[in-house]
């Protein structure tokens, strides 16, 4: 079967505004608050993907009632209260990772057996460090293929109390436990040990959570104490758009000299990955914010240090940019996305040295030195991050073709057409 390729077309000038679909991770977050609520909610600007189908099929599949409009982007929610109606539920989730993780954490709190598997890719994405923490708030949970999904959940309420989690894989461990903590029959005391990837994402759980009616309270740095026996209560919430997708219209106007404006996403945003724009400040862009929009303009780039353990999912689109800068970049504490999709580190050094690049790679990043480049066909590795940023460079270099494009579905099913309409 041949595989279906994405020639990329470079444009000459790039000045557009654009809104980028809502953010996946807070639809998958605003989802599991508003199932686990008492009352209904109405969920706006929802994304509809493939990582939010996986958790509504879920959620549907352990007895909630969710009804969709017409274009899938308005969620009415009627939730359990704490307690899925269904007492077995074997649930499959792709490699959705919040999907994965949020549920292990909330299939705790009621009662029955359920487990939660995925794709051959989820299967070799960690999940010890959940389950362990689990387990110490008094869960019988399994990670059956250890440290690996599927995972084995035989429940019987959540106990509470204190446990520690390791925050060097995944920040979305200690929002799973956090989104569950509420419904734990004791108060419930996280520590997240040897650092945190990620943080930001911490910061926008506990802000769906408090648009819930529940709180977190950070006692000390990365240590967060969640009231229990108490519960979230039905409302509306609003999807902002998603910064991460946002990443790869402020890079198409980095790398080609153009403007482009993001609607929706400002300087107040909620979302730890809209500091991109200022990394692509410190490469020369020219940023400007506002309450609702934010606008860069790309001037010539230089090369530039940086700390990305808490945008990591921006550093795929960072590597790109840095393909067009006049000095060499380097990006470091992103250890942990070598358990993403794909090993995203492994991933972007070898398709940018098909560009012509110079990459050294590292285990906890990467150095990019520039060189003249060349055209290539991308191996995405069914990773949608690298489809979308190495699809970027094509708006600047001739003769760039996505291998696999449609594994964009999986957060941005419209990418190559919102592209097309740049004119790339």
């Amino acid at each position: 079967m041949k595989t279906r390729v994405r020639p990329i077309t470079p444009v000459s000038s790039l000045h557009a505004t654009i809104r980028p679909p809502g953010s996946k991770s807070l639809t998958n977050r605003a989802l599991l608050c508003a199932a686990l609520a008492y009352g209904e909610s109405e969920i706006s600007n929802a994304l509809v993907s493939d990582d939010s189908r996986y958790m509504i099929s879920a959620l549907r599949k352990l007895g909630v009632n969710l009804s969709l409009s017409a274009d899938g982007t308005t969620i009415r929610v009627r939730g359990c209260s704490g307690r899925f109606p269904a007492r077995k539920a074997d649930l499959f989730v792709g490699n959705a990772g919040t999907a994965m993780r949020f549920l292990t954490a909330a299939l705790t709190l009621g009662k029955g057996v359920y487990t939660v598997d995925g794709d051959e890719r989820m299967r070799q994405r960690p999940i010890l460090d959940l389950v362990h923490g689990l387990r110490a708030l008094g869960a019988d949970v399994r990670a059956c293929n250890e440290p690996f999904p599927p995972v084995l959940i035989r429940a019987d309420g959540l106990a509470g109390g204190n446990c520690e989690i390791d925050g060097t894989t995944s920040s979305q461990f200690v929002s799973a436990v956090l989104m569950a903590a509420p419904y734990a029959r004791r108060n419930t005391l996280v520590t997240v040990k040897n650092g945190l990837v990620s943080a930001p994402y911490v910061g926008m759980t506990r802000h769906v959570m408090r648009a819930f009616g529940a709180d977190v309270e950070e006692t000390g740095p990365h240590v967060y104490h969640v009231i229990g026996n108490s519960r979230y209560f039905g409302t509306t919430f609003a999807v902002e758009p998603d910064a991460s997708a946002a990443s790869y219209f402020f890079a198409a106007a980095a790398i080609t000299g153009g403007t482009i404006r993001v609607a929706g996403i400002g300087k107040n945003s909620v979302q730890g990955d809209h500091a991109f724009v200022r990394l692509l400040g410190e490469m020369g862009c020219v940023v400007r914010e506002a309450a609702d929009w934010t606008e860069v303009t790309g001037k010539p780039l230089h090369g530039i240090s940086a700390d990305m353990a808490d945008i990591s999912d921006t550093a795929m689109t960072l590597a790109v940019v840095a393909l067009f800068a006049d000095s060499p970049t380097s990006i470091r504490g992103i250890g942990n996305i070598r358990v993403k999709e794909s090993d995203r580190i492994a991933a972007i050094a070898a398709e940018a040295r098909k560009l012509g690049a110079q990459v050294e790679e590292f285990e906890d990043g990467l150095r990019i030195t520039p060189a003249p480049l060349r055209g290539a066909m991308i191996e995405t590795y069914n990773d949608h991050r690298i489809a979308m940023s190495f699809a970027i460079a094509g708006l600047r270099q001739p003769g760039v073709v996505i291998s696999n494009p449609e594994c964009v579905n999986k957060t941005y099913p419209r990418f190559f057409e919102e592209l097309a309409k740049l004119g790339g």
